[in-house]
């Protein structure tokens, strides 16, 4: 079965490389190994879980994908049932679901249950709850629910294999792929997994439910968490959850009456976290004050910027971002530029691409191209570069007042050669994407 082959990842053993490779080639797995193969070890059967995801049920289309929290999870409970059911009578089928390879789906949970036992029984690997862990996410992420639940079982029976701390990953692994019931159901079960929620499961579950709008249920476990007495009482961070998300979520309902509602309930959720004694932190203000904004809130969105300063809650680029867009939305471009100074005398952050362009944009649209053009090359000389639709933007904005040599060649040439390199970096990661006008740049 370990044949030679190329390394599919060069950070992994030659080992782990080799199975994998088995693995990809639906190879047997040798029952009679050699003693002398290299003695298998937590961290490279940890190797070889954690990959087989990436190897068999990720779809072509996902080359390139931003790994770990910047993944978006589905916005609504999947029916697992009806997935399946258009898959088979071939209706569209639409989701995360939509380009995967079912028989790659199956060959890889197939290899990834052979390979669990095939370590335990030929090389007597004693499992732990690391590698239990991975391989019920291997599970999860595979949306084999049944096999799941049994897996747990049978590990359960084993000893300390299933922790919370395993039932709280499996339940954030379940929220990313959608299935938010499924995690909670997961929670109800640790009880008959031997294990007890900590803040960090309630966090988990709380942030999972109110990634589909299901706030009736996270407020209930809040609720059941401010109980006098309660063995889990809530902390900073699940209020946070809460008030963000009711800012996020009146957003995308698209509906007036819907988004200051949920922003009502976000700044009672607020005021109600501070009359229980709890400090809000940064991240806590920067929630609240960005939707206090996108819902030009700004008179509440500087009273809450008043509170941090008299806190002594130091505000971040993040707080700053958020007033600049507003400002720049409403066509108040000189109080953006204030609070952008503002943040750069007070060292409260450093000014990136996301301070200025909302600044260039809203100079460009009211005719000012040399301000523009003046912010365009301090951006440049603070060390990012723009993208291609804000410069492009500035060269048109000067180009129609006439101004045309203003931005001089060495300033191009940066900025040019800065989106080449960007350009290269990106093709690297996914080879399949194409951008007009790049080809030309790269080619020059």
């Amino acid at each position: 079965m370990l044949s030679h082959a190329k390394p599919l990842n060069h950070n992994h053993t030659p080992l782990v490389n080799q199975v994998l490779t088995a693995m990809l080639k639906n190879q047997p797995f040798d029952p009679n190994p050699s003693p002398s193969t290299q003695p298998w070890t937590t961290d490279s059967v940890s190797q070889v879980l954690t990959s087989i995801p990436t190897f068999f049920f990720h779809s072509p289309r996902s080359i390139g994908r931003q790994p770990g929290f910047r993944h978006r999870a589905p916005l609504k409970q999947r029916n697992l049932r009806q997935e399946t059911y258009k898959f088979h009578n071939d209706i569209l089928l639409l989701g995360p679901a939509a380009h995967r390879d079912l028989n790659k789906v199956n060959l890889g949970v197939e290899k990834a249950l052979d390979f669990y036992y095939w370590v335990e029984n030929q090389f007597g690997f004693h499992h732990n709850e690391r590698t239990c862990r991975d391989m019920a996410i291997v599970l999860a992420k595979a949306n084999r629910l049944k096999a799941l639940w049994d897996f747990l079982k049978d590990m359960s029976r084993r000893g300390p294999l299933v922790t919370t701390q395993s039932i709280t990953c499996l339940m954030k692994c379940l929220g990313e792929e959608g299935l938010v019931n499924e995690a909670l159901a997961a929670f109800y079960r640790m009880k008959q997994f031997h294990c007890k929620p900590d803040v960090y499961a309630y966090n988990t579950i709380i942030y999972a439910l109110c990634r589909v709008g299901n706030f009736k249920k996270a407020r209930f476990l809040l609720e059941q968490m401010e109980l006098p007495g309660f063995r889990c009482p809530p902390d900073v961070f699940t209020y946070t959850i809460l008030i963000s998300s009711y800012c996020r979520y009146g957003l995308e309902t698209g509906c007036r009456k819907a988004t200051r509602r949920r922003l009502w309930e976000a700044n009672h959720m607020f005021r109600n976290m501070v009359f229980r004694g709890f400090v809000p932190d940064v991240v806590t203000y920067n929630a609240l004050i960005n939707g206090c904004c996108k819902n030009y809130r700004i008179e509440r969105a500087l009273e809450l910027f008043e509170d941090m300063m008299k806190r002594d809650c130091t505000p971040n680029r993040v707080t700053y971002d958020s007033f600049i867009r507003y400002y720049a939305a409403v066509n108040e471009i000189d109080k953006a530029v204030d609070m952008l100074r503002r943040m750069q005398d007070m060292n409260h952050g450093l000014a990136t691409s996301s301070s200025y362009t909302p600044i260039i944009h809203a100079l460009c649209e009211a005719g000012r191209a040399t301000e523009a053009r003046d912010f365009l090359v301090e951006l440049v000389d603070g060390g990012s570069i723009p993208r291609e639709y804000t410069y492009n933007l500035v060269c048109n904005a000067l180009s129609s007042a006439g101004e045309v040599n203003v931005l001089d060649d060495g300033l191009r040439e940066r900025i040019e050669d800065g989106m080449q390199r960007r350009y290269k970096h990106m093709m690297k990661v996914k080879p399949i994407m194409t951008r007009k006008g790049y080809d030309n740049m790269v080619k020059s």
